[in-house]
């Protein structure tokens, strides 16, 4: 969650896109428990694949969906926007701006139910952090996950100089300075 990048597609919601493609990466998954996070407003406003439709494929393939609904219509949200870059340094910062955000709880209840699955709904970081806790409750098949680190290596370039430090008193040796009349 704290390395999500805001902003970094364009505007629209695509869920019945989203769930199509988390059934085609699980459908061949050897796992007890095949789960989808659908963490979204539930507004589908993007995309050629109808959620419903979505979710019946998951269905299909044994694919439990656990939809969360961010934002709500009881209140305001608080949401991350980027403000203007620095003209100095160039770097934006994130200020939050309380929206008013609706969430089509319908949609996502129906495609919860339907694949096995549970409704959420996250107003605030805090509830969104408590719904992640309760589904990893709920799912006890244990998660392997893969980090890949790309390693820079910096010790031959310190060698090197190193090495070029302690041969300097050597080199110098050689010199022989004199002073001309």
């Amino acid at each position: 969650v704290d390395e999500i990048q805001l902003n970094a597609l364009p505007d629209g919601t695509a869920i019945g896109v989203a769930l199509a493609n988390a059934a085609s990466r699980l459908k061949d998954s050897q796992a007890k428990s095949k789960v989808a996070v659908l963490v979204t407003d539930g507004i589908n406003n993007a995309g050629e694949i109808d959620p419903l439709s979505a979710a019946a494929v998951c269905e299909g393939l044994g694919i439990k969906v656990y939809t969360v609904g961010v934002g709500g219509s009881k209140g305001l949200v608080n949401v991350p926007m980027p403000t203007p870059p620095n003209p100095l340094t160039g770097r934006s910062e994130m200020r939050y701006v309380q929206m008013l955000l609706p969430v089509d709880e319908t949609l996502l209840r129906s495609i919860a139910q339907r694949t096995g699955g549970r409704f959420f709904l996250a107003t605030d970081p805090q509830s969104l952090r408590q719904i992640f806790r309760e589904i990893d409750r709920l799912e006890k098949t244990p998660l392997q996950i893969r980090r890949y680190v790309r390693y820079q290596e910096v010790f031959p370039p310190l060698v090197w100089s190193a090495l070029g430090l302690l041969l300097l008193p050597f080199a110098t040796t050689f010199l022989r300075v004199t002073a001309e009349p």
